[in-house]
């Protein structure tokens, strides 16, 4: 599935939405990401900050154009969802909607070309994986295949081969710890040309995701928020969104 991880190396809440004002409630940056419907995939992504839990959240730069899910977005099974939608699944095609973690970024560039981000970073070399096969022990994990005494996966993105998309990218924590054909390898990631979507993450120009990730600070727990427009609308006054 080209989308989508929980490292190896980084422990993350279980994606519930049941979660999502606990998480909104601690951050202070938020990726919002919105759709026009669940199978619609061009949406918009604006960023927004504020100094503190409970303070009104203010803009930052301008708005950019996204892709989600070829197939569109899709509820965390998990949970109960606000509005009537399809439910996330292993290989659906389509991105989780819901309020999720931010964790560290990742790309091709050594560590020492990446100083300019404020997230961990993970340089993306030969023998990275990002293991989609929901039988295995490390799945929905990033992991090093050349570490791994006995691989017990039959099918993983080997991130390095992806190619362009991943040259530069930011780990959306869902479905961590991973729940077994709930949905792995999720991303913020550079989009193919054309506006194609993706199967599952979210993609941007580069410039936009540089942007991002330039902005991100791991000392604010920052979220995505990611929703097609109904969803957004039911829960806007609930979650205090922008």
């Amino acid at each position: 599935m080209f989308c989508g991880l929980a490292m190896m190396l980084v422990a993350g809440a279980a994606s519930l939405l049941a979660d999502a004002p606990a998480r909104l409630a601690s951050a202070r940056q938020m990726v919002l990401v919105i759709t026009p419907g669940w199978d619609d995939v061009r949406g918009e992504l604006r960023r927004f900050e504020r100094g503190a839990a409970g303070q009104p959240w203010r803009p930052v730069g301008a708005g950019g154009s996204i892709v989600v899910g070829k197939n569109g977005t899709a509820w965390d099974p998990l949970t109960t969802p606000a509005v009537p939608g399809p439910q996330k699944a292993e290989g659906d095609g389509r991105s989780p909607a819901g309020v999720f973690p931010l964790g560290r970024a990742f790309g091709f560039a050594p560590a020492s070309e990446a100083s300019w981000l404020k997230m961990p970073y993970l340089p993306v070399v030969e023998g990275i994986e990002c293991v989609d096969d929901s039988t295995s022990s490390v799945y929905n994990q990033i992991v090093d295949r050349r570490q791994v005494r006995t691989p017990d996966w039959n099918s993983s993105e080997k991130m390095r081969e992806v190619g362009e998309a991943y040259r530069w990218g930011v780990v959306v924590d869902y479905n961590t710890p991973a729940v077994a054909r709930r949905g792995s390898c999720i991303f913020l990631h550079i989009g193919s040309e054309g506006g194609k979507g993706t199967a599952g993450c979210t993609a941007m120009s580069t410039d936009e995701l540089r942007a991002v990730m330039a902005w991100l600070d791991p000392n604010t727990a920052p979220v995505l928020v990611q929703l097609p427009r109904a969803a957004y609308d039911k829960l806007r006054a609930d979650w205090s969104l922008p």
